[in-house]
């Protein structure tokens, strides 16, 4: 009997191993060579000038690789398209040294990447305090689960850790304890709450906090609010009532990276009913690529200010192009 069950553990250690093993050869594939596939016509070519002028059919293998690349890592598939056609026009028939072909390629590629998402971008706090007439005014939007509430909460201790000070506005009056919730972090943080009951007028909200910020001289006011759906019409007219009502100084869209290409069409839903401002992008660290990112910056163009990467108030780092591009390449 012991023979046999240490036969029978044995035989699944075994197997443990091999499907360990099979994930690790798979994990050592998800690295993509980006090396173009010469002719001999080219290399001789190469050997006598030490340059390389790469040609359409020595190209395209390559793109069609970085375009599944991109894929892979959440760029939206006409984004991923349009980016290798971008690289294909100026990579074709450029003279490039002939040692190294694979890094200056990579580079090149990282560099035109970086081109096509790059849209500029502000310092949030810069922005608040170069404002004369307090208080400054953030509307939050997003959908539910995208972490908004939280991000609102990290915001808050951004800016106390700067010397501001800011109100919270539970304009969420929709959605079951989301009034709480903030109101739990403000608690924590020390920061002032403005809220009414459930189902209450969401912009009432909004205005009762300004006026409370102007009336006790507070830097900032941060309004949360409701995010049902994007497609939900009569949200998007709630959304649009607030913003007519308090003025905002800031839109910014609250997204999470895990939503895939999902992501870019919420935000555009949103930025199209809105005009948006900026973004704040959630959840990265459960993310392993982030190329919703790319998405969102090459056809909306409007700056990532900051990314969650955590559940702490500290969790809330300034948004690096160059980090993102160096996940995907």
């Amino acid at each position: 009997m012991f023979n046999l069950l240490k036969k029978k553990l044995g035989s699944f250690v075994n197997k443990v191993k091999k499907k360990t093993t099979k994930a690790s050869k798979e994990s050592a594939k998800e690295s993509k060579e980006l090396t173009p596939k010469l002719s001999i016509k080219t290399k001789l070519k190469a050997a006598i000038t030490k340059q390389i002028e790469i040609s359409e059919s020595e190209l395209v293998p390559l793109l069609e690789e970085l375009e599944l690349s991109l894929i892979e890592a959440d760029v939206e598939q006409n984004t991923a398209e349009k980016i290798c056609n971008e690289i294909k026009e100026r990579l074709l028939n450029k003279k490039i040294p002939a040692k190294d072909v694979e890094k200056f390629i990579k580079n090149e590629i990282r560099e035109i990447i970086k081109e096509l998402i790059s849209v500029g971008s502000f310092d949030l706090i810069e922005i608040i305090k170069g404002k004369k007439e307090k208080p400054f005014k953030i509307l939050f939007l997003g959908p539910n689960g995208s972490g908004k509430t939280t991000t609102i909460a990290k915001i808050a201790y951004l800016l106390k850790e700067r010397g501001m000070s800011s109100i919270m506005a539970a304009a969420d009056t929709f959605r079951a304890a989301s009034i709480e919730q903030l109101a739990e972090h403000a608690e924590k943080l020390g920061v002032r709450i403005v809220k009414h009951q459930y189902n209450a007028d969401p912009a009432a909200v909004a205005f009762d906090a300004v006026k409370a910020a102007e009336a006790n001289k507070i830097d900032v006011v941060l309004i949360d609010s409701a995010g049902r759906q994007e497609t939900n019409r009569n949200l998007i007219e709630e959304l649009k009532k607030i913003s007519r009502v308090v003025q905002p100084d800031l839109k910014i869209f609250v997204g999470e990276t895990i939503a895939g290409q999902n992501l870019l069409q919420q935000a555009r839903e949103f930025d199209e009913a809105l005009n948006l401002d900026a973004f704040i992008l959630t959840k990265l660290d459960c993310d392993a690529k982030g190329g919703t990112l790319i998405s969102l910056l090459y056809n909306l163009k409007k700056p990532v200010l900051f990314i969650g990467v955590g559940q702490s108030y500290e969790d809330l780092i300034k948004f690096d192009e160059e980090e993102i591009v160096n996940r995907i390449i």
